[in-house]
């Protein structure tokens, strides 16, 4: 075992109430010894017209959010998420899931609270009679890349690399009437979105989610894990969009038109949503960055 994966198993067996604790630090820290970071949360979160004392929240939030991570992916494979959660919403999901003929449902999450909850949660509640398959960004690191794959999957929740083979295997799992979970303000890579304005300014935007709900004639809610204070657990909430997807007969011809249209009105849905909790929103997210390109090994 290397010793960063120790250190890492060593994380995730303290009390959540001490991980906050010390990620609010943490979140401070690389606020205060980055000078990039600093720039890019102060100017997201003044663009989004986030109070100052929202702004200070938010950065220790980020660090909680750094130290909670190994906590949920490093328990035992087969044991329930050790803290509290509740839901508020889940009528909605249960709404979807125990519809017959069953249909595919796509969860939408911003960088908001504990999106790690969030999906753990719903495979633990509803996994067994719908199956959730997340959509991810293989990390750089390879240690990273290796708990992603591993950590992350558990019974009822499978993982899909943010690749041209990843979103087929979205859309197998939607066709089955199951259901896809991804991070609509993830930048992704080029070629596989449209610039949309996200609080007045244009971002890269990606079009897969509302691609494959057409596709796949899948509903789409939204979902983020609040991050209660104190280490007192989660509350998962589950809603409607904001602004929902225009109906299939009120499309313009135009595909692109299409694409921009429907990520306009999930970054609107999004904005909505982070507007309830801005405290929680990973401000430091570099969001308005040029998408990569996407390699050609990592296509298929």
């Amino acid at each position: 075992m290397s010793l960063a994966l120790w250190l890492l198993r060593g994380v995730a067996r303290c009390p959540l109430r001490l991980l906050h604790g010390l990620g609010s630090g943490l979140g401070w820290a690389a606020y205060a010894l980055s000078p990039s970071y600093r720039a890019r949360l102060n100017a997201n979160a003044a663009l989004a017209g986030v109070r100052a004392g929202d702004r200070r929240a938010a950065i220790g939030a980020a660090g909680r959010m750094s130290l909670e991570t190994p906590r949920l992916w490093l328990r035992a494979h087969d044991a329930p998420i050790a803290d509290p959660v509740r839901w508020e919403g889940a009528e909605l999901i249960e709404q979807v899931v125990g519809r017959e003929p069953r249909r595919g449902l796509v969860l939408l999450t911003p960088h908001m609270g504990s999106f790690e909850v969030a999906g753990q949660a719903y495979a633990e509640r509803f996994g067994a009679r719908q199956p959730l398959t997340a959509l991810y960004r293989p990390a750089r690191q390879a240690l990273l890349r290796e708990l992603q794959q591993t950590a992350r999957a558990r019974p009822h929740l499978a993982t899909a690399p943010a690749t041209l083979a990843g979103v087929r295997q979205l859309l197998r799992a939607l066709k089955r009437g199951e259901t896809v979970g991804m991070l609509p303000d993830q930048v992704p890579p080029e070629g596989m979105g449209v610039w949309a304005p996200f609080f007045g300014r244009p971002a890269y935007t990606m079009t897969l989610a509302a691609r494959l709900a057409r596709q796949a004639g899948a509903e789409i809610l939204a979902i983020w894990g609040e991050r209660l204070p104190h280490g007192a657990g989660y509350v998962v909430r589950t809603s409607s969009l904001a602004e929902p997807l225009a109906r299939a007969d009120a499309l313009p011809a135009d595909a692109e038109a299409v694409a921009l249209a429907d990520a306009t009105a999930i970054n609107r849905s999004m904005e909505a949503l982070i507007r309830q909790a801005p405290s929680q929103y990973l401000w430091g997210y570099h969001r308005y960055k040029q998408p990569r390109q996407q390699p050609a090994a990592a296509q298929e």
